[in-house]
Order: structure tokens, then sequence, then C-alpha cells
């Protein structure tokens, strides 16, 4: 596994490796998030705990979970995870742009609603890591879906999580020849 020991600057943001100080932000950037979420007319995305504080912590431990920074305060969360990803293994109604390359996907994407350019500042810093990057969304999170096709994304088809629910699935290929 591939491990990055360095922080990433974007703007006056900093995304650095999450570590267990951070986990009682992170939980509340997360909450914040749901907010954000529910107040867009999302009710069924993150739900029923989920991302719980044991998830997070898994995160971190594996070395996935990162934070961003703003102002010396965790404003945003996600988790960077090498590929595969086992329930982007069938996907429905399409195809995913390249399927013989690694990726990395990104999940449990969180931000706090008075930070901006959080979206584009973690997603610049993936980019850094990994040309190819794998994202899903619920149908429902319209605000998360903007920010995906915002920033360059092709809509691949359906993926179906452990629990069988459906996710909007999404690849971009930067500086990739395909």
């Amino acid at each position: 596994m591939q491990r990055y020991e360095f922080s990433f600057v974007y703007l006056c943001m900093t995304i650095r490796r999450a570590n267990t100080e951070d986990v009682t932000a992170i939980m509340e950037v997360l909450e914040a998030a749901k907010g954000i979420m529910r107040a867009s007319g999302n009710a069924l995305q993150w739900v029923n705990g989920y991302p719980s504080r044991e998830v997070i912590e898994a995160d971190i431990a594996a070395g996935f979970g990162h934070v961003v920074i703003d102002a010396a305060a965790v404003v945003g969360y996600f988790a960077f995870i090498p590929s595969p990803e086992p329930t982007y293994s069938y996907i429905e109604g399409g195809s995913w742009l390249e399927d013989t390359l690694p990726y990395h996907v990104v999940h449990r994407i969180g931000s706090l609603p008075s930070a901006h350019g959080v979206f584009r500042a973690i997603m610049d810093w993936c980019f850094s890591k990994d040309p190819n990057i794998r994202i899903d969304t619920h149908r429902d999170n319209h605000i998360m879906q903007h920010c995906i096709l915002s920033y360059g994304f092709t809509y691949c088809g359906i993926i179906y999580l452990e629990s069988g629910d459906p996710r909007l699935a999404y690849q971009r290929l930067a500086n990739l020849i395909h």
C-alpha cells in the first residue's frame, strides 16, 4: 500500500492524513454534512449512524482517512482508498471508462457548511496522487452530483453497496490516454 506522508496546501486549506486526535472534529464535520444533505432533500443517505466513529477510526487505522484544514480547524473529511473496490466489480446501465488500471476511490466526503472549495481541494489532492479516480453518490445527493460532474467526472452507471442500495457511479481519468 502506498503511503503519503506530506500535506497538500490548496489556497488556504491543507490536506493531511487524519489521526485519532481528529476523530471528534471529523464526526462534527460529518454531522454537519448530514445536515446539508437533509436540508437539500437527501434524507436516505448516511442514515442509521453511518458513517460511525468506528468506520472513521478504521479509515484512519488503514491510512485512508484525510482531513481538510482551514484556519487551523478541521473543515472537511474524506477517505482515499486504493482499488479494488468490491462494490465496483459490477456496474449496471453502463461501464467504467477504463477497467484494467489501478484506481483510487474517494468515499465519505463531508465538509462544514461554512467551508467553500473543499470538494475541489480534495479532488485536486486526489488527482495529484492518482490520475484514475472513481466515486459514487446517492441518487438524491444533487449537491454531490453537481460537484462531481463540475469537476469533470463522467457518469458510468449504477453500482450497488453491500446492503444492496444503489449508487450513481462516476470515473475520471486525468492525463491518461484511453
